[in-house]
Formats: structure tokens, C-alpha cells, sequence
């Protein structure tokens, strides 16, 4: 039997519960198939937590490494919206460019950075780093930046993705961006954006081709609207899987691929 007092005091505290495809309550049986669940199941939220990650390094990289590894320290904190906590894309960037080693001389831009992960084991590694996103995750950036003392070469800046690239970002040597595929209506603007960081030349000789940026993009597949993504961006850029990754099938396994990006001419 149904107690219509507590089924009404369900709802007040999740509406959507009703929608998961729960099981009829009087059958005993609580197990289902999260597959088949309109809602997920929702995960608790993390509210101002500090994590602790540590990636492998290269050895030209032990300058700025602990024990042959990068260590950073993270403030995580979904309250400015998903952008705030740490992604398993992020985590895979991170750990081939530390393994790739030193970016001393390099001028680095993160795009989406969310907490700044990526853009900060860039610093570590000894590049000029912009960490961007929108003005909500500038306040957990700047205090990324400030826990992992690495304020003299990793600067926070605003970016909206489709917006003018702001002024006191320079022209960089590497872009970085990792879990930045999720919102369908911002897939033309970070597509723009991409193609005003790495501009269409007529002729690029291999010379000129070396002078553009590297572009390093690793994204997670979740939903097949993501495909539209890509769409877009065949008509500015060409790509091939990095494969010097040694853990590409590990990650593989969890839909997350990481590409270079070419500017197509």
C-alpha cells in the first residue's frame, strides 16, 4: 500500500524521482537498469572540497616536479555550475603533458578551464600559461593558481567562447582544451573561437605550418548530439588521435579520445 504523506513528502525533496523508472514500490524489488532511467541517478554535489592529483613526469620536467611527479593542489566546488570540479578528460590532458615533459619558452592557453587543472600543470611544467573561462570560475581559478604558488606564470582571464580573443592574451605557442564538449548551443562558438586562435592561412609552407599553434583537445563522448560538434569543426579543422600516449587504450575504454587539431587551409 501507498502512504500518500510520505509519497508527497518524496516529491518535495526530489520532483524527478518519479521519472528515474523506479519499480512499482509494492514489489520489493529496488533494483533497475540505470540505461533505461529517463533522470540518472544524481550524484552528491561538491561544495568547496580540495583534492590532491599527481601526475608522471618526464625527467626534463624535475625542475618544477616532486619526486618525478607534478603535484596540484585543487579547491573543487560545483556551486558556478560544472565547471568547478575535476573531469576525467582534464585528468588525461593533464597527464600527457607532463609526461611529454618540460614547456619551458612556451606560451600556453586553456580554454574552458573550469578549475584550471590542465592549465596548471602547464605552469608547473614551466610555460606561460592563460587559464580561461567565464567570469563565474574566475574566483576558483585565482585560487587554484594562488594554492599551487603559481601566480608569476599562470594568469586568469575571462573568455566566452565566440567573443573578440582579449587583448592581453598573446598569440599562443600550444592550446589546451579538455571537456569542453557538453552544452549543444556553445559548440559554434567554441568552434569560432578555436578557428580566431589558429587562423586560416592561403599557403602554409611547412615553415609557416610550424609556426602555428599545436592544439591538444581531449573530450569524453556522452551523448550523440556530441557529433554535431565535429560537424562544425570539419570546416575549419582536420584531426588525427594523438598515439604516442601510452595510456590511449586505458581511456579509450571510457569514450575519451585525445586530438590534434589542424587548421585546415
Amino acid at each position: 500500500m501507498l502512504d500518500l504523506a510520505l509519497e508527497e513528502t518524496l516529491d518535495e525533496l526530489d520532483p524527478l524521482r518519479h521519472l528515474r523508472d523506479d519499480p512499482d514500490p509494492d514489489s520489493g524489488d529496488r533494483a533497475h537498469s540505470s540505461s533505461d532511467s529517463i533522470v540518472p541517478a544524481q550524484l552528491p554535489s561538491i561544495l568547496n572540497q580540495t583534492i590532491e592529483l599527481r601526475f608522471p613526469c618526464s625527467s626534463s620536467a624535475n625542475l618544477h616536479a616532486d619526486h618525478g611527479k607534478i603535484i596540484i593542489r585543487l579547491a573543487v566546488d560545483a556551486s558556478p555550475g560544472c565547471g568547478g570540479t575535476a573531469w576525467p578528460a582534464g585528468e588525461v590532458l593533464s597527464r600527457y603533458i607532463a609526461r611529454r615533459g618540460s614547456l619551458e619558452g612556451q606560451t600556453v592557453l586553456e580554454l574552458g578551464s573550469g578549475t584550471g587543472l590542465v592549465g596548471l600543470v602547464a605552469g608547473k611544467l614551466g610555460a606561460e600559461v592563460w587559464i580561461t573561462d567565464q567570469a563565474p570560475l574566475l574566483l576558483i581559478m585565482r585560487r587554484n593558481v594562488e594554492m599551487n604558488d603559481l601566480s608569476s606564470r599562470v594568469h586568469v582571464t575571462e573568455l566566452d567562447w565566440g567573443s573578440p580573443i582579449p587583448r592581453d592574451i598573446p598569440p599562443p605557442s600550444l592550446i589546451l582544451a579538455a571537456d569542453c564538449v557538453y552544452f549543444e548551443p556553445a559548440f559554434p562558438l567554441l568552434v569560432k573561437t578555436l578557428a580566431d586562435l589558429v587562423p586560416r592561412s592561403e599557403k602554409i609552407d611547412d615553415q609557416r605550418r610550424r609556426e602555428h599553434p599545436e592544439v591538444l583537445f581531449c573530450f569524453k563522448k556522452r551523448r550523440k548530439a556530441d557529433k554535431r560538434f565535429f560537424t562544425l569543426l570539419k570546416k575549419e579543422f582536420t584531426w588525427t588521435e594523438v598515439a604516442d600516449d601510452p595510456d590511449r587504450e586505458i581511456y579509450a575504454r571510457e569514450a575519451i579520445s585525445l586530438l590534434r587539431l589542424v587548421r585546415k587551409r
